[in-house]
């Protein structure tokens, strides 16, 4: 060490043994607190930074003292320093114990103040601290890369330009068969077809397969919907979407899976039996329920229509609503028209103020810009100033900086020489030959002590035994497995010749039904009964006539 560096040195060791009770206050409660886990054998590096920054923190200087700190761990410095710098503990209980050993004016004035002074300075270090923490970013010398130069080839000679080939013609594609757009003669032969099977339904009993038939009082709620449905108030291509339907909708033909065809059969069988109990019940002397059903039919055909009634109540009143809607959208146009009329002047008003205002703040502006264009003209000799005194303080820096780096290049180098000498002791180990040669006979057991020990063939022809006996099995079972599949389809085909039968049936029925509907449709026609619903309607016609001389006027 030169003479002046010794002297520091010799200085800072008297000054932490003269004050060693002052500091070990503050180093025992860092210990106590935040450095709990930190090495009892780093006391002494916590003792001197301490005795730095509370004595020697206005002689050094800021940047000899971020030297200092940047020099050391990271970790520790940026710990020590948060806990130290900390204006809470200062001002509590540092204070106080401190205070206990010498004057508390004099720890005041001459300890805590300028430590509370230093602190913002100070707090700028420990924030730099803690950044290079979570970037730790270190700089390794990046070596120089080969740069490759092009060979010396000969340059090859230009290829011939490749004549054309001729484009392909595409063959004029064969018109458009009109046939396209005609219907097809499929449709024509279903729809002979369908005739047919009414005809042929007309003249079959309609008696016969009375239990798989439609019951009445659902036969009459349906035909009412449909009657409802095809009024002159509901929307056309609605109704004609529902016909379509409707006579889509008598043979389709649908492919069923097993499940579906059991449990239509199943069905169809609960039918039978509820209708051979009720000719038995008949037979017993039981009576008829057919009056009792013809009331409950007449008490439905009233609910409907008071329900279709209130449907086309609501649907009145909704009208009436729009209308009355629209006539007060008209109003509130007016208003708003009004308004923005009476917006339009204010606006002109406030355009105008404002202008006025503009020009007085230009004229403001003017005169604060001259009297800054002095102020920077005297700036601009302390800029080159500060400019000059930076350049040195980094120039200082990448010089501390390029000597660390050397040493951690020295110190790499040789931790890598050390791994390379360990790698080439382990690769010779492991190139020795190594001897392994082991006889088994398969006849013999393993000699564990075991009872269930058996030998290597024992074990591969036990394993043979229990393969030939699980085919056997499989054998077996795939045997059962086609029988009752065999069985299963030829109940399925039973269920469909049964399912067949009943549909047919079912088919001729509602055919008759229908024809039935539609004559009764023809001869009576729904007539409005109720007077709210009439009244309805003459006030939409009123609210229309006005809504249509609010226009007018508008």
């Amino acid at each position: 060490l030169n003479v002046a560096e010794e002297k520091f040195v010799l200085d800072t060791l008297a000054g932490c043994i003269e004050y060693k009770s002052l500091l070990d206050v503050v180093v025992n409660a860092f210990f106590a607190r935040d450095g709990r886990y930190c090495l009892a054998s780093e006391r002494n590096l916590y003792i001197v930074i301490c005795y730095l920054a509370t004595f020697q923190l206005e002689e050094l200087g800021l940047q000899h003292f971020s030297r200092i700190v940047k020099s050391l761990d990271t970790v520790k410095m940026h710990k020590f320093l948060r806990f130290f710098f900390n204006a809470l503990y200062l001002n509590t209980w540092i204070k106080d114990e401190w205070s206990r050993l010498y004057d508390s004016v004099y720890v005041k004035e001459n300890w805590i103040d300028p430590l509370l002074r230093w602190q913002p300075k100070v707090q700028q270090l420990i924030e730099k601290l803690a950044d290079k923490l979570s970037n730790r970013t270190t700089n390794i010398k990046i070596s120089t890369v080969t740069q490759p130069k092009e060979f010396n080839l000969t340059v090859p000679k230009p290829r011939a330009i490749p004549v054309p080939l001729p484009i392909p013609v595409l063959e004029k594609s064969p018109p458009v068969p009109p046939s396209t757009y005609k219907p097809p003669k499929e449709k024509k032969q279903l729809e002979k077809i369908k005739t047919k099977n009414r005809q042929k339904a007309e003249v079959t009993n309609t008696n016969q397969f009375r239990c798989a038939a439609v019951k009445p009082e659902k036969a009459e709620v349906c035909y009412k919907i449909r009657v409802f449905l095809t009024g002159e108030e509901i929307v056309p291509f609605l109704r004609q979407y529902l016909e379509i339907v409707w006579e889509l909708n008598d043979n389709i033909p649908i492919k069923l899976n097993a499940a579906a065809i059991l449990r239509e059969g199943a069905l169809y069988q609960r039918k039978m039996e509820q209708e051979l109990q009720r000719i038995e019940n008949l037979l017993r002397g039981t009576g008829d329920p057919s009056e009792f059903l013809e009331w409950q039919k007449q008490m439905r055909g009233k609910d409907l229509e008071e329900q279709l009634a209130e449907i086309e109540y609501r649907r009145l009143r909704g009208k009436l609503s729009h209308e009355e809607a629209v006539l007060a959208h008209q109003n509130v146009i007016q208003e708003n028209k009004k308004k923005a009329d009476l917006m339009r002047e204010e606006k002109a008003e406030l355009m105008h103020e404002y202008a006025e205002r503009c020009l007085q703040e230009q004229k403001e502006m003017r005169e604060l810009v001259e009297k800054v264009v002095e102020g920077h003209k005297n700036a601009k000799q302390a800029k080159l100033k500060l400019q000059k005194y930076k350049q040195q303080i980094v120039q200082e820096v990448c010089e501390e900086n390029r000597e660390l780096l050397r040493q951690a290049l020295e110190e790499e180098e040789e931790k890598l020489k050390k791994k390379y000498e360990l790698i080439q002791q382990i690769r010779a180990i492991e190139s020795l030959p190594i001897l392994k040669h082991k006889f088994v006979d398969l006849t013999e057991t393993g000699g564990h002590g075991l009872i269930c020990e058996m030998s290597i063939v024992e074990l591969r022809e036990r394993l043979a035994l229990l393969r030939e006996a699980q085919k056997a099995a499989e054998e077996e079972k795939r045997d059962q497995i086609i029988h009752d599949k065999q069985a299963k389809e030829q109940l399925l085909l039973d269920k469909l010749d049964q399912i067949s039968i009943f549909r047919a049936e079912l088919g001729r029925a509602a055919a008759l039904k229908q024809e039935e509907k539609k004559r009764k449709s023809q001869l009576g026609e729904r007539q409005m009964k109720d007077e709210r619903i009439l009244n309805l309607q003459k006030k939409i016609v009123e609210k229309a006539m006005e809504r249509k001389k609010q226009a007018e006027r508008l």
